[in-house]
């Protein structure tokens, strides 16, 4: 069952007219290529390495704030974007799955009349990739991307997007997320928060950012949204 502060939440769970979902970590597992292609561009670049840990505490914002300490050179920093995308893609469809079990409950979540949107910090082109490898390139009525806001996650710019133009209530929508950058923009947009915990963050890291709902699998975040079983 799904938690709330911790607790086991036993009352009628609540119905949310709109759910919003984070993408890498939460809908697909892409963390892996997403550090290797950190790791490549350093490399091609001649930048000493850093670990996956300083890149995972970055997770969820968008490449040129992870590049952020080369900035000052726009030259270097736009190249840098470029290497990245570039191995990234290449290895993409061979590297990333959906995680097992979210397909299915997005898209009966989508089905049992919720409204759908996607709010990711990478950019257009490569979000709809990922919907497409994972099957849910036409789940989603709406995608917030990195390149439609000038202030990405964690400020609350893309969930006060997708709010407006899906013309949905904050009281009434979840934002479902992986990281702390996730949970930060949505309880500043004022939405309930769930964390997943099937992505690259446990709750010990997660914790400090104070998410409403824990979500241990797919399957209660069903239960979380319907307020039934199945």
């Amino acid at each position: 069952m799904a938690t709330r502060y911790g607790a086991n939440y036993v009352a009628r769970m609540p119905r949310f007219d709109t759910v919003l979902y984070d993408l890498d970590g939460t809908l697909i597992d892409s963390v892996r290529l997403i550090l290797d292609s950190y790791h490549h561009t350093l490399r091609v670049h001649g930048i000493p390495p850093r670990s996956d840990g300083h890149w995972l505490a970055g997770l969820g914002t968008p490449l040129k704030q992870q590049f952020a300490d080369w900035a000052e050179d726009d030259a270097l920093l736009a190249a840098m974007v470029v290497t990245y995308r570039k191995y990234n893609l290449a290895y993409h469809d061979e590297a990333v799955k959906p995680y097992p079990g979210i397909v299915d409950v997005v898209i009966e979540l989508r089905e049992a009349g919720c409204r759908t949107g996607l709010v990711t910090s990478k950019n257009r082109d490569g979000a709809g990739r990922g919907l497409r490898l994972a099957g849910l390139d036409s789940t989603f009525e709406l995608l917030v991307c990195a390149d439609d806001v000038e202030r990405p996650k964690p400020h609350p710019e893309p969930i006060h997007r997708a709010l407006r133009e899906l013309d949905a209530d904050a009281g009434r929508t979840l934002f479902v997320g992986d990281s702390v950058h996730d949970m930060e923009s949505g309880r500043a947009a004022g939405v309930a928060t769930g964390a997943v915990l099937w992505g690259p963050f446990d709750r010990e890291e997660l914790v400090g950012s104070a998410p409403d709902y824990w979500l241990e699998g797919p399957e209660e975040l069903r239960e979380l949204v319907l307020g039934r079983d199945g």
